[in-house]
């Protein structure tokens, strides 16, 4: 999982993406406090637990960056770049997206929300009721067509979030189909935001923005694959080439806002090892990594610095209630109650000092204030004797072989993982042993990290391992996305009324402690569907070359992309 600078429609949708990143360990450690920069490359003290509260990114003003340099980075390959459908939904498109598309709000290390004054110099609420909204935008704003950025941008964006245009496939629609309208102001550069019902909180919604210029139904599904459309960015940087290797971002002399700090900006397609390996050999200038025989590796490596912080990801289980067995809640049920968190964290973290609580939600990080665990008194704790008694009260019958059966067919998972790196196969190994305690026989299917967008589209899983990692702490409005049962982005394809009448309920709430309440009980009530168990809180670990200011472990921080670059 790479470093995720979320831009999107709105700061609601989470963001999907492989699992894998992350460290920890049972036993505590204690050391010198880390440094804001990082720790350098000889350190030889035990790494500490980071603050929930500082970030880890080396911050520097822009007057300490020195103007000019490259950033040499990597990532996972993601054929579709419109990140604004459910296929281009991932992490890694919405970092790409983050250096050439406008980004029209910011988030500090907690969460708060600012607008970005390039884009956006007001927003404010204009009538209560109904709930209107009106956004002034920024004269110099235009897209790299020449094409002003008005607020034809806004209904675009409206439109193809809203749900109500089946050509159009948006990873949430939370928020959006709330909206009656979006029209013109006191003039093209003024969007007035009218909603039919009140949504909270409004400002959550149009914290990026779709080109109008692309609203046709086969370039919304067709037209971003392979082709980022460098003549509908608005950003600090422009695409300068992009195929299945590489993409290079330049500055953008169309830009009006900051002149970007670097020249230029490389990402590199390539798998987990050939990264570590990248790195090693100063290729590449940044690298998240997740178990202790990696950062031994890159230790070796003189001139960097290792940041380590917490991250807003939880990875996660998913099962595919549409597969086979799967289709079986007792099963689903079964796979929980045998899946053992401690050991799966033993193989996961080994060797690193990793020690915050077990996750029980997959919408709200586990230090941030409201957070609960969600999950059903079976998923809290191993129990392989009940996996058997569920599996048997459903008619499985145990068979010679060890495994569990019905009607004459033995019962049989496949596993779905990504990489070659040592950790994942392990953690995969982990994983069917645990179930073949229970009577359950997974059957391990390893694929290159490049197909992991194509395989989550198409459904082709029946377990897949995963992340998603939200943008922002607005996680009470992605129940719907991730539990929703008429939902795109639900991988579990299960879903109830009664979880669909209870997700809709906090974005009518504008307390945002109450809002995560109410969201709290709508994931309850999604998790004891079985679909899917949170595996772990991973952290923000990274090894950088020194120097690198402004890019680390910054939990909600938005990073800045014109002031990403070399500390003077």
């Amino acid at each position: 999982m790479k470093k995720t600078i979320t831009v999107t429609a709105s700061a609601v949708a989470l963001a999907l993406a492989l699992a894998g990143c992350g460290a920890g360990n049972a036993n505590q450690a204690t050391g010198a406090a880390e440094p804001a920069e990082g720790f350098a490359a000889d350190y030889k003290g035990a790494y500490p637990m980071p603050s929930k509260t500082k970030a880890y990114n080396n911050p520097q003003e822009r007057d300490n960056i020195k103007d000019g340099g490259t950033l040499n980075l990597t990532t996972t390959y993601t054929p579709n770049w419109n990140y604004m459908s459910v296929d281009g939904n991932t992490g890694y498109m919405s970092e790409l997206w983050s250096w050439y598309m406008p980004s029209l709000a910011t988030f500090d290390l907690k969460g708060n929300l600012e607008w970005n004054k390039d884009y956006i110099t007001k927003a404010e609420v204009t009538n209560q009721d109904p709930l209107t909204v009106t956004y002034t935008i920024n004269d110099k704003a235009n897209w790299n067509d020449g094409t002003p950025i008005d607020w034809t941008a806004f209904e675009a964006t409206w439109k193809i979030n809203n749900g109500k245009d089946t050509n159009y496939s948006p990873a949430s629609t939370e928020g959006w189909e709330n909206i009656e309208s979006v029209k013109q102001g006191a003039n093209a550069k003024q969007a007035v935001v009218t909603f039919a019902k009140p949504f909270y909180p409004w400002q959550s919604l149009f914290t990026g923005l779709y080109p109008p210029q692309a609203l046709d139904y086969k370039t919304y599904s067709e037209g971003w694959v392979d082709t980022p459309h460098a003549e509908w960015g608005a950003g600090p940087f422009t695409v300068e080439k992009a195929d299945k290797d590489s993409v290079t971002f330049v500055r953008n002399p169309k830009w009006w806002g900051n002149t970007a700090k670097l020249d230029k900006v490389v990402y590199k397609y390539m798998e987990s090892t050939a990264q570590v390996n990248a790195f090693k050999n100063s290729e590449i200038d940044a690298l998240t990594f997740s178990s202790n025989n990696i950062l031994q590796t890159v230790k070796g490596r003189k001139d960097i610095q290792i940041r380590l912080g917490y991250s807003s990801q939880v990875n996660v289980l998913n099962f595919n209630g549409k597969a086979g067995f799967l289709k079986d809640q007792a099963v689903r049920k079964a796979l929980a109650q045998a899946f053992d968190r401690d050991i799966f964290e033993k193989v996961h973290f080994q060797g690193l000092n990793w020690t915050p609580d077990d996750p029980g939600s997959e919408v709200f990080p586990v230090y941030q204030e409201g957070y609960e665990n969600n999950l059903p008194a079976e998923s809290k704790k191993v129990d392989v004797k009940g996996a058997k008694a569920t599996l048997e009260k459903a008619g499985y019958k145990m068979g010679k072989d060890g495994y569990y059966e019905k009607d004459g067919k033995t019962l049989q998972i496949r596993y779905t993982y990504f990489g070659d790196a040592a950790m994942v196969t392990n953690m995969a190994k982990a994983i069917s042993q645990m179930m073949k305690a229970a009577g359950i026989k997974i059957k391990l299917d390893n694929r290159d990290d490049a197909k992991f967008a194509d395989t989550v589209a198409k459904g082709d899983f029946e377990i897949l391992p995963m992340a998603w990692q939200s943008p922002s702490p607005y996680g009470q409005l992605n129940i719907s996305q991730l539990y929703g049962s008429k939902s795109e982005s639900n991988y579990t394809f299960v879903g109830s009324e009664e979880v669909d009448k209870l997700a809709k309920v906090p974005g009518t709430i504008e307390d945002q402690l109450e809002a995560v309440k109410a969201a709290n009980k709508a994931e309850k009530a999604a998790l004891k569907l079985f679909g899917t168990v949170p595996l772990d809180a991973p952290p923000s670990f990274y090894a950088v070359t020194k120097g690198l200011a402004n890019w680390g472990p910054s939990g909600f921080q938005t990073v800045v992309p014109e002031n990403v670059g070399w500390q003077k």
